[in-house]
């Protein structure tokens, strides 16, 4: 079969047209089975599907498939494998689930044991994330903060242009969702005042990203080609990598962001495969002014993907309220570019690492992906159903990021990726 699963293949399983997860999609995870037992899985419709429970039936036995794969509380060892074998299993599930399978459709005592319903399934992190970088993909975005901050004529500085640029985040506080998190404490400094406070943020923000989850690369060093990259990325999440403004404004300088951006970063739980959004590739934006070194240069038709996004805060005991709605095919650099950049100077990408492709905005101010941008660093606040306002989130508040491509009658999605703001846990000296 294909990797690519004809967009007019169906499943027995029930499965709505309002559905992330037709049998298109096959999105990998992990999660609490009804034994216990935190395991691997996959997922069609409203059900999810136990590959561990797969495996031990041998339903993977011509994917070569190392032993045991599934029944870990990670994926990262099927990450480990090829991408041929990544592609031999999605195939696997397609054809044990495509409508026309009696044999397996009528098989009610393995099935009993292998599929669940979702809303029942606690989801867990689906990889264990040994680095974490976050880029600054977005030239949109990247226009806004540098209007904002410099001087809006030249906004941009003078490498963004010519690299990807990144920074190394903290993998310890990235969490699945939903997720609860505190309001971060930190310093502070305003223009205004000659010394720093310390207390909670003022400014928490969301960022709308899109990730991507590795597999290995080379172990001797050798960089990723751009022509290459893909075959060492397993697949894409929502990611919602929170901020505090006013934290980072006083501290990144001259090293870039720290504590306002390590205190949590969310994704949402289901893996999405390249091959999923296969059918909804989009040309990435021109590079030519300037053009990019030998090492980055790709050819720009097809090296993006068609996602649309939207970001909803739902204050507690109110309605959400949609204040973006965005789309990854805006990203200037490409995720192959992204990664072909980070492993050029020989930096070892293993099998479950997380790279985010920064804020995505679009050109209005609707498809801003931050408050930051929405409300201009708190000029223009934005007016809520309930009357009330907001320039930044505030306590109790929650994020709600979704995504999915569209296309005829096909919709490949994530999911949700949802977490809520709490107050912040005081601080005092023992």
């Amino acid at each position: 079969m294909t990797h690519v699963i004809d967009s007019k293949t169906e499943s027995f399983l029930p499965v709505s047209q309002q559905s992330d997860f037709p049998i298109q999609n096959i999105p990998f995870g992990v999660g609490r089975w009804i034994d216990g037992k935190v395991v691997c899985l996959t997922r069609i419709g409203g059900t999810v599907i136990n590959l561990s429970i797969l495996e031990k039936n041998n339903l993977f036995s011509d994917c070569d498939l190392n032993e045991n794969t599934f029944g870990k509380s990670s994926l990262n060892d099927f990450l480990t494998q090829n991408k041929s074998t990544w592609r031999s299993v999605r195939a696997a599930i397609c054809n044990l689930y495509t409508k026309g399978n009696s044999k397996y459709e009528k098989n009610s005592k393995l099935r009993n044991l292998a599929e669940w319903n979702a809303s029942e399934i606690l989801m867990s992190l689906p990889v264990e994330i040994g680095d974490y970088t976050d880029f600054y993909a977005s030239k949109e975005h990247a226009t806004n903060v540098g209007s904002m901050f410099r001087d809006p004529k030249n906004a941009l500085l003078p490498n963004w242009s010519h690299l990807p640029v990144g920074y190394h985040g903290r993998s310890s506080t990235i969490f699945s969702t939903p997720k609860e998190i505190n309001r971060p404490n930190g310093q502070t400094k305003k223009p205004s005042e000659d010394f720093p406070v310390f207390g909670p943020s003022q400014k928490i923000d969301f960022e709308l990203e899109v990730g991507f989850v590795t597999g290995n690369g080379p172990r001797n060093g050798d960089s990723i080609s751009v022509e290459l990259a893909e075959d060492s990325i397993f697949g894409l999440v929502l990611l919602n990598d929170w901020s505090a403004r006013d934290i980072q404004q006083w501290e990144y300088v001259p090293l870039g962001p720290f504590l306002a951006k390590n205190f949590a970063s969310c994704i949402s739980p289901w893996i999405i495969t390249l091959d999923a959004f296969e059918p909804f590739r989009s040309d990435r934006p021109i590079q030519n002014n300037p053009e990019p070194l030998p090492y980055l240069q790709q050819p720009l038709n097809r090296a993006n993907f068609n996602i649309e996004l939207q970001v909803g805060i739902r204050p507690e005991g109110s309605e959400e309220t949609i204040i973006c709605e965005s789309n990854f095919k805006h990203m200037y650099w490409s995720i192959a570019q992204q990664l072909a950049h980070h492993s050029i100077n020989g930096c070892i990408i293993n099998a479950g690492d997380l790279m985010g492709s920064g804020t995505i905005s679009g050109p209005s101010k609707g498809s801003y992906g931050s408050m930051l941008e929405i409300s201009w660093n708190g000029k223009h606040p934005i007016k809520l159903p309930n009357g009330k306002t907001r320039s930044f989130i505030e306590d109790n508040d929650t994020i709600i990021l979704r995504g999915s491509a569209i296309k005829d009658d096909l919709k490949i999605g994530f999911g949700e990726c949802v977490s809520k703001i709490i107050p912040s846990k005081p601080w005092k000296r023992k």
